[in-house]
């Protein structure tokens, strides 16, 4: 999967597509997701033109990688999730079900999440 410019998450930080902004800093955006899976559903992206956590590891700085990390925080204590817990979740190519060419982690919480895959 290569990135694609015209990806929904890179026309939201060109401002040309509104989102419900949770959390944002020089290298970080963090936004209610429009189809919620969990009473909290927030997304988090790097600024960066990255496609998957790999393409992300190997390419972003240290800055980069440490900001998406505190993004997370920033959203768990926003949303009051410190004590009752959350999920991060990130899918890398199609086996995985990425459905956008950008790197994004859901962060979830609200209630009780349940197992995080169903056993086949």
């Amino acid at each position: 999967m290569s990135y694609d410019d015209k990806n929904i998450f890179a026309r939201i930080l060109r401002g040309e597509i509104p989102c419900k902004k949770v959390f944002e800093d020089a290298h970080t955006l963090a936004f209610e997701d429009i189809n919620p899976q969990a009473p909290v559903h927030v997304l988090v992206i790097p600024k960066g033109k990255y496609v998957s956590m790999t393409d992300f590891a190997e390419k972003a700085s240290d800055a980069e990688i440490a900001a998406l990390n505190r993004a997370v925080l920033k959203v768990v204590e926003a949303k009051g999730l410190m004590s009752s817990g959350y999920r991060v979740l990130t899918n890398a190519g199609a086996n995985a079900h990425q459905e956008v060419p950008h790197l994004h982690l859901h962060v979830f919480g609200g209630r009780a999440l349940g197992s995080m895959l169903v056993k086949r």
